[in-house]
């Protein structure tokens, strides 16, 4: 009897272990399948002038020149014009409006970056624009939330997202961050550099070296397309590179960019 008792209580403890791996196994995520972008996308992707070479998809959203988040529903509302934009400082036709304006940001994430933050909205408030940020303790009041991307851009090698500005003229409502790229981040003001170029995405500035991504990111000259709606050139600002600009589509996480003079002209010269 004793040996019975044994053996049942072996064999309970040893159920009890296997239903919670199994369990366990079962709440991990599966890997992440890219899903194919049809040429049609494609094809409204290079007459908007963004980078078609590209574009990832997944569940609805597409991922455009690294960190740009736009669904299909929000491509399908934006239309194409003519030109090729070949200059430097670029916006898109959508703008924060209603400035003199103050936007919240809160960031739902570790110390260190609401302290990158605090930089990033400290420069923009520095250049005395009609747009003045400040970060707020609440998602309740913000308009700009910086979260935590999902798990599964680390595995498509996004380091994280943001969007532009809405038709109504709000600024894109959030910024996504990959930890996994990010924690490590020794440089405050490199981390500080990366979360104002994409609260720069939010109110409507395009990536500075828009026509020849090779310029920051190396390998071949790309031009990002041809077309015009989305990638309006910012009068006052040089037709050549500009080395240090903060909305380069590259750079190091760790490099601090601080805004140049053509930077802000460009900044002066939208807001």
């Amino acid at each position: 009897m004793k040996n019975y008792r044994l053996q049942t209580n072996v064999f309970l403890v040893l159920l009890m272990v296997i239903t919670a791996y199994s369990c366990q196994q079962q709440s991990e995520p599966a890997t992440p399948q890219l899903d194919d972008v049809p040429n049609e996308i494609l094809d409204k992707i290079d007459a908007l002038g963004f980078n078609s070479n590209e574009v990832k998809l997944y569940d609805g959203t597409l991922f455009i020149e690294g960190d740009i988040a736009i669904s299909l529903a929000e491509l399908d509302r934006l239309k194409p014009d003519n030109g090729l934009p070949v200059e430097e400082h670029y916006h898109t036709d959508n703008l924060v409006n209603g400035t003199p304006r103050t936007i919240n940001v809160y960031v739902n994430m570790p110390q260190r970056y609401k302290d990158a933050t605090a930089i990033a909205i400290s420069r923009y408030n520095s250049e005395s624009l009609n747009l003045t940020f400040q970060q707020v303790s609440s998602s309740s009041s913000a308009d700009i939330t910086i979260k935590a991307s999902p798990w599964y851009y680390y595995f498509f090698g996004i380091l994280g997202s943001a969007g532009f500005p809405t038709a109504g003229g709000d600024p894109h409502n959030q910024i996504l961050m990959t930890r996994a790229y990010y924690d490590g981040v020794s440089n405050i003001n490199g981390l500080a550099t990366t979360i104002a170029h994409e609260m720069g995405h939010c109110i409507g500035f395009r990536h500075t070296d828009y026509m020849d991504r090779s310029y920051s990111c190396g390998g071949a000259t790309d031009n990002e397309g041809d077309g015009g709606v989305g990638a309006n050139h910012i009068s006052g600002t040089p037709t050549n590179p500009d080395a240090n600009s903060w909305m380069l589509a590259c750079g190091s996480p760790e490099g601090d960019r601080p805004f140049t003079s053509n930077d802000k002209i460009a900044l002066d010269y939208l807001y």
